[in-house]
């Protein structure tokens, strides 16, 4: 290389003994560097030393002491790095050998692939992990006890509302019902004679009071005496307390009867809760209980669960910095949402915003929403988890280019715009969201201009590319990806 001759020459002069023998100052030049030694003897290196121990001292030179020495071994260490630092950037950071305009060209074109940022319509929309939750939930339990007899419907099966699920042993329930309703027979016989009691002591009160109207004239005319008509006047008014008791003991027995006939209704629906029926309509269960185990009333366990799916819901978080908009949103008009499986493989389903809660959660600073789709198909099961994505509005003329575009570095988000002349310039651009495998680019692109979408490693500002063809980013809406 160019220089690596002067070097060289430099380099044996420092370390040549000869040299630091001359008198006077030592000066050694190298091209923008001058380096200025003392008058004082420079010390010897080992071949020199060993050389000059062998061979006779010249009698013109005063001999050098090994104190003398010592001192000199920092001063040409630290000359003989200081070289070599200087070879070492001439060698590396010289000046090379021109290359060829061809070989300019070869390596600055570099494989890139290419797209065109288009404008379209695209919408906005939130992208979130949600649960899929029954629409209804149902842990059917026995609500009387005895030996559970009968298991009327399959694991799994559709089941309407109402329908039989089991039986449980009806035997002493009904004979509780036969004996309500022989209780209540004999109280209502019990009513009947009150009711006759009252009827008698009304017609001897009547009869009483008939008596007192005529011992009052009697007594006026003098026909009996004043004590007779006390004694008539007397026993009215007993027998009118006799009538009030009368009425009081009818009142009392149809009390009973009322209570007989609420002890025969417990009975008739302690019999009915012999037959545990389908309290709303849905899909059943695992079984937990089995025929001929013995049931409890309001056990723990619940004999099956059955769920209704058919509607069904969605539940997901969002950040609460997003509520505003979603709304806002919705007050315009109902919120599309859309469920598909993490996996990608099953399909798409949709429903709408119906729920959002009360309160944002203040430990995560989310808010839980719910959507709510029709799943006649019952193809959403109750504890599955969903990628969902909540569309607020769409944006006309928004500019997108391929996600792969965009990068990120020291700079911020950028990308690589491709000029007409087939050099590329880096751009620092603002995006604000991704919607499929398009990043919306609020600022920094404008429509129809060109942008690496792979190779951007390879590149810097005012490199060549060259690619094999430039594609434009697909016109089709996407829903965005979580």
């Amino acid at each position: 290389m160019p220089g690596d001759a002067d070097d060289s020459a430099v380099g044996k002069a420092l370390f040549s003994s000869q040299a630091f023998r001359a008198a006077g100052p030592h000066i050694f030049q190298h091209p923008g560097i001058t380096f200025q030694t003392t008058a004082r003897e420079p010390p010897l290196t080992m071949a020199d030393s060993t050389r000059e121990s062998r061979a006779p001292q010249r009698a013109d030179l005063p001999p050098v002491s090994e104190r003398e020495r010592r001192n000199w071994v920092p001063i040409v260490v630290g000359l003989a790095l200081i070289v070599l630092g200087i070879v070492l950037f001439r060698f590396f950071a010289g000046d090379k050998p021109a290359e060829s305009p061809a070989a300019q060209a070869g390596r600055k074109a570099v494989p890139a692939a290419t797209a065109v940022a288009t404008q379209k319509a695209v919408p906005i929309a939130i992208a979130a992990i949600g649960a899929v939750e029954a629409y209804n939930t149902v842990a059917v339990r026995s609500q009387v006890e005895g030996t559970l007899t009968r298991v009327v419907f399959e694991q799994g099966q559709y089941v309407q509302k109402g329908a039989l699920l089991f039986t449980v042993d009806a035997r002493p329930n009904a004979a509780a019902f036969a004996q309500a309703e022989a209780q209540l027979s004999r109280d209502q016989a019990g009513v009947a004679q009150a009711e006759a009691a009252v009827a008698r002591d009304r017609a001897q009160l009547r009869t009483a009071r008939t008596q007192v109207q005529r011992y009052r004239s009697l007594v006026a005319q003098g026909a009996v005496s004043q004590e007779q008509f006390d004694q008539v006047q007397t026993n009215a008014e007993a027998l009118a307390a006799t009538v009030r008791a009368s009425e009081a003991a009818v009142a009392n027995a149809r009390s009973v009867v009322r209570a007989s006939r609420a002890a025969v209704e417990s009975a008739r629906v302690q019999l009915g809760y012999t037959e545990i029926r389908a309290p709303i309509a849905g899909r059943t269960g695992s079984l937990a209980v089995y025929a001929g185990n013995l049931v409890r009333a309001n056990d723990t366990t619940p004999l099956v669960v059955i769920n209704r799916v058919s509607p069904i819901y969605v539940s997901f978080t969002v950040p609460e910095r997003e509520l505003p908009a979603i709304k806002r949103y919705q007050a315009q008009a109902r919120l599309k949402v859309v469920a598909v499986p993490p996996s990608g493989a099953g399909r798409a389903v949709t429903g709408y915003l119906s729920f959002i809660d009360n309160a944002v959660d203040s430990t995560t600073g989310t808010i839980r929403l719910r959507g709510t789709f029709e799943n006649q198909d019952n193809y959403l099961v109750p504890g599955q988890f969903m990628n969902v994505t909540l569309t607020l509005t769409t944006q006309p003329n928004a500019v997108v280019v391929p996600t792969q575009a965009v990068q990120t570095g020291q700079q911020g988000t950028y990308v690589y715009v491709v000029k007409p002349d087939r050099t590329v310039d880096l751009r620092v651009v603002t995006s604000s969201r991704t919607v499929g495998g398009d990043a919306l680019i609020d600022r920094g692109v404008a429509p129809g201009e060109t942008v690496v979408t792979d190779g951007q490693l390879q590149l810097k500002p005012g490199d060549t590319i060259k690619t094999a063809s430039t594609a434009s980013t697909p016109s089709t809406t996407q829903e965005p990806r979580p």
